[in-house]
């Protein structure tokens, strides 16, 4: 990968400012978890994977940062870091899962010196990021040969590098494609409000040499019909237990229009994306942000001062339309319940 989109680096949270692509690759700098918290909630980071990496570095950043001398009071300013980084946002279950896990961590090394629980917590989160890669890696060579020399892949929103510590769950797909020498290609859709797919995937993947064609959303239907999509592949943003999806707003209909025309539609995604504790997606959270996203493109108005808006940040895609789902320990297929369940098992 030509760049990092998450790390700690001299004891601080270095990540790549994704407001600013295209037009700029910068890395923001940040010292306290509060920084962490609201590069979340501002789309600086994003992508459920990465999410929950930064996440885990925010809470490390945050008990690093704690006065306390005795554990009580330790622990009480520690849950309340916690619940901050929980509030940043509501539908990928990345973020809590790694919350959970730096909370485990914490709590089995309860008895050791302050000190020491704030190292272990820092390797912890660094874990997080190391373990994330690797994870990515192997959706990457599972997915691969679900692909067919010469496909043409069309992906929505970016579940790539950006969208994770570094190499990408659905892009992780098309990358190990790419790498294996199989001649494929990608359409991007653009991905409204905020053209996660126009700024970050067109990108990475023009960065790292992936032939890539972008489209505009409501164009999807016309190349699957004309026959110039193979399959599709997005990410994940949390996945119910029955198979069902919440993915970035629009893939639900990218779902739909595959199944009408024939056409394999996969969602890869790590275990960890997995919430097998809804039974469906209708009880998976959907974020709602601003309108402002919706009526304004960089600060410039696109819609009449005072329209009534709706925005909300994810759809969800029934399992009945998934061809499949990839993790890093293998593809579930039809008896999602059953096979979901297994592959977390796995963990």
């Amino acid at each position: 990968m030509s760049f990092r989109t998450i790390q700690w680096r001299d004891d601080k949270v270095v990540m790549i400012d994704q407001t600013r692509l295209p037009a700029e690759e910068i890395y923001n700098e940040y010292a306290d978890y509060q920084g962490v918290a609201q590069a979340i909630r501002g789309m600086i980071i994003r992508g459920a994977p990465a999410i929950g990496v930064a996440a885990a570095m925010g809470v490390a950043l945050g008990a690093r940062d704690i006065r306390a001398t005795d554990h009580g009071s330790f622990f009480r300013e520690f849950q309340e870091i916690c619940d901050v980084m929980a509030g940043t946002r509501p539908t990928a279950v990345n973020l809590f899962w790694a919350i959970d896990r730096m909370k485990r961590m914490a709590e089995a090394h309860r008895s050791l010196p302050l000190p020491t629980i704030c190292k272990i917590l820092i390797a912890e989160a660094i874990r997080v990021e190391e373990e994330d890669l690797a994870v990515c890696r192997a959706i990457g060579r599972h997915g691969c040969d679900l692909i067919p020399g010469g496909a043409t892949v069309l992906t929505h929103c970016n579940a790539g590098g950006l969208a994770t510590a570094g190499y990408g769950t659905a892009l992780g797909v098309i990358r190990a494609a790419h790498d294996a020498g199989k001649g494929i290609q990608v359409y991007a859709d653009e991905t409204r409000p905020w053209l996660q797919g126009a700024r970050l995937t067109a990108w990475e993947l023009m960065k790292d040499n992936i032939p890539v064609t972008l489209i505009s959303d409501n164009m999807a239907g016309y190349f699957m019909k004309k026959g110039e999509i193979t399959c599709c592949v997005v990410g994940a943003d949390r996945i119910a237990a029955n198979g069902d999806t919440a993915n970035k707003i629009g893939t639900y209909s990218v779902a739909v229009l595959a199944r009408e025309n024939g056409i394999p539609f996969y969602v890869a995604a790590p275990v960890s994306t997995l919430d097998l504790t809804l039974s469906h997606g209708d009880q998976i959270p959907i974020e709602e942000r601003t309108s402002l996203e919706v009526t304004h493109i960089k600060g410039i108005a696109i819609a009449p001062e005072g329209v009534a808006v709706k925005n909300p940040a994810f759809d969800v895609t029934p399992a009945r339309y998934i061809t499949g789902i990839i993790t890093e320990h293998g593809v579930a297929s039809g008896d999602y319940l059953k096979e979901l369940k297994a592959l977390a098992e796995k963990r």
